[in-house]
């Protein structure tokens, strides 16, 4: 590997790597310090009036820029050369050949290579983290197979700060405080400055500690820095279960379905309604991290060890329990495990009359919430609020309704609407029941399953809107009336409802699912993305997150990236072939990219799904701007739907 820098001196004159001036610092990286030693070279252009901009008393203009900055280095690289050049090079360039693709990946750019150091610069602090996680785990999976001999570690530094530009290189700050992260940092981690953590804390699933404010070389504030968390080396606390998702820096719980111990099979909705519940109550907790209550239900009648359980879903706890119902009593029997081992830390029966069931859930919440946060208060515990139904009939009709109105497929919503048809009939002022209605008529509207979509689209309005209105306070219903406002095309309306959802309900999957296809409207793909994966984080294993590839294939149509998106129509299809309604963007995707044939291939398919579809109707459902429809219809147009 050729380590050297073409750079010049205060004369003009070319620099070899040699001639630089090494650093005092006895910590500093070797990319510290070759960043260091370059800020004393001549880095502005000059720029006069006459080329286009005004000098300032003979001042010189600077390129400047906002970047994350991405800078690593190798953990003793002068002892391995020492031990055995050739085989520290070959292990070096194999792994310079990972980093470099995964920084690629992240949408990011090398500009300095000196050695053993590499720094790239990465236009979303997200990126340049979730680049930084992926390069270590693939490292630490790499080292793990190796030989004691071809081992190699390295440090990552990342911070986010004004950069100055002198051709393809980049100076200053911004660029220093990355290399000095990288020399804090323990070895095979990642250190981030603070403001990268507040850019990125909440975005990504990863827990941060906080190492504090440190004075380093060349800079003149103290620098906040935080270690990322991608495993539990050199901490005291609990691993993130390796091979699993990283756990939450908060209490983390999944609430299993519970078992029907009733002789009715028919009770097995009265079992799913009380894990429905008391999933909604303890996600509505701010201070907890609560895992969606479709990703939970995938381990119904499924055997699984809470070991197992606990690494798939990146949960620090379960809950699992059983309902009984003998007549008119109920007994409900619950216990909380920890993953780590699979240790019981506390079990519970609670008996009482069918009428009762309310009170009996939160009951189990406030337990449940004392024993993950004991210094929780009781009257800090945000139950939900849903209006509950006058007669459990409808509660039963609408807790059976429910896996159908999520399976957005049209046979499916026809079986929801029908089922909560009779639940209105019995209480027609039953919020839930009012709102998912309203869900799946809206579905019917945006997925061309009705002629007319406006009226569709009204008739759901109509019925998210008086859910809302009987309870404004439930997030699920306010996200539903926010999705139905999006589909009319009242963006402005349609946030504020969503974000007031998922501030009430912060562990809501599809409120920032619904939150991420709203960016994409408004032609903001880059955050819908971010959104999308945070949806997926909360519900790893949800059934729905076919939709959310869905989402994100959409955002990289929007981007006019067809190939990626043409990648995640495919995988949702994958998941749920039944939702036909994807083909229409995947034929678009594949007509933008340019693969014709591939195109026409998946149009055959689509006009057997939907005979009469035409670029009027495809206008009608879709919600995008002018612009995103504009190209999505030139390119359904080349594979000859009418217009």
């Amino acid at each position: 590997m050729n380590g050297t820098i073409h750079m010049t001196n205060a004369t003009g004159a070319p620099v070899h790597r040699a001639e630089y001036p090494r650093s005092n610092d006895a910590t500093g990286s070797r990319a510290a310090r070759h960043i260091d030693t370059g800020i004393h070279r001549p880095y502005y252009k000059t720029k006069t009036q006459g080329q286009g901009g005004a000098g300032f008393m003979g001042e010189t203009r600077v390129q400047r820029r906002l970047a994350a900055i991405l800078a690593a280095d190798v953990v003793g690289y002068s002892k391995l050369m020492e031990a055995d050049e050739e085989s520290t090079l070959r292990t070096l360039k194999g792994h310079r050949e990972i980093i470099d693709g995964l920084i690629a990946d992240h949408d990011g750019r090398v500009f300095s290579t000196a050695g053993d150091s590499v720094v790239a610069e990465f236009r979303s602090a997200v990126e340049a983290v979730r680049a930084a996680m992926a390069i270590q785990q693939e490292l630490e999976s790499r080292n793990a197979a190796a030989t004691q001999r071809d081992k190699m570690l390295f440090r990552i530094g990342v911070n986010l700060g004004d950069i100055m530009v002198d051709g393809d290189d980049l100076l200053g700050d911004g660029v220093n405080v990355a290399a000095r992260l990288e020399g804090l940092c323990t070895p095979g981690e990642v250190f981030v400055s603070g403001s990268v953590h507040d850019q990125v804390d909440g975005k990504l699933p990863l827990r941060f500690e906080d190492k504090g404010e440190h004075t380093v070389k060349n800079i003149a504030r103290p620098v906040q820095v935080y270690r990322l968390r991608t495993d539990a080396k050199g901490s005291g606390d609990r691993p993130t279960q390796g091979g699993g998702l990283p756990l939450p820096d908060k209490p983390s719980i999944a609430v299993l379905p519970f078992d029907n111990m009733s002789e009715d099979p028919t009770q097995e909705f009265l079992a799913d309604g009380v894990v429905e519940a008391i999933t909604a109550a303890l996600s509505r907790i701010r201070s907890f991290f609560v895992i969606a209550r479709n990703s939970a239900f995938t381990f119904k009648n499924r055997a699984a060890n809470v070991v197992d359980i606990g690494r798939e879903l990146g949960v620090a706890y379960l809950l699992e329990g059983s309902v009984q119902r003998a007549g008119e009593r109920i007994r409900i029997t619950v216990q909380l495990v920890e993953t780590e081992g699979g240790a019981h830390i506390w079990a519970e029966q609670y008996d009482g009359l069918v009428e009762d069931i309310f009170d009996l859930q939160d009951r189990i919440t406030e337990r449940v919430a004392g024993q993950l946060q004991p210094s929780i208060r009781l009257a800090e515990i945000e139950r939900s609020n849903r209006k509950r139904p006058q007669d459990l009939s409808a509660y039963d009709l609408t807790m059976r309704a429910m896996p159908h109105v999520w399976a957005l497929e049209k046979r499916e919503a026809s079986r929801a609407l029908a089922l909560l048809d009779e639940a209105m009939e019995i209480d027609p002022n039953y919020p839930l029941a009012l709102s998912l209605a309203g869900w799946c008529l809206a579905q019917s509207s945006v997925y061309n399953w009705s002629e007319t979509a406006e009226s569709s689209r009204t008739q759901a309005f109509k019925l998210a809107e008086q859910a809302a209105q009987l309870s404004g306070d439930d997030p699920l219903i306010l996200a539903v009336l926010g999705a139905v406002h999006t589909f009319l095309r009242n963006f402005g309306t349609a946030r504020v409802l969503l974000e007031r959802a998922v501030a009430m309900d912060p562990n809501s999957a599809w409120a920032w699912q619904r939150l991420g296809w709203l960016d994409n409207y408004a032609d903001q793909p880059q955050q819908g993305l971010e959104k999308f994966e945070h949806a997926l984080r909360l519900s790893p294993l949800d059934p729905m997150n076919f939709n959310v590839y869905v989402g994100m294939a959409s955002a990289n149509e929007i981007a006019r990236n067809y190939d990626e998106a043409v990648k995640f129509y495919r995988r949702a299809l994958e998941e749920r072939p039944q939702a036909e309604w994807i083909l229409r963007n995947l034929v678009s995707s594949l007509s933008g990219a340019g693969r014709m044939e591939e195109a026409r291939e998946c149009f055959e398919t689509l006009r057997r799904a939907y005979p009469d579809l035409t670029i009027t109707k495809f206008r009608q459902a879709m919600v995008f701007s002018t612009a995103a429809l504009d190209c999505m219809c030139a390119n359904l147009k080349k594979v000859g739907l009418p217009d």
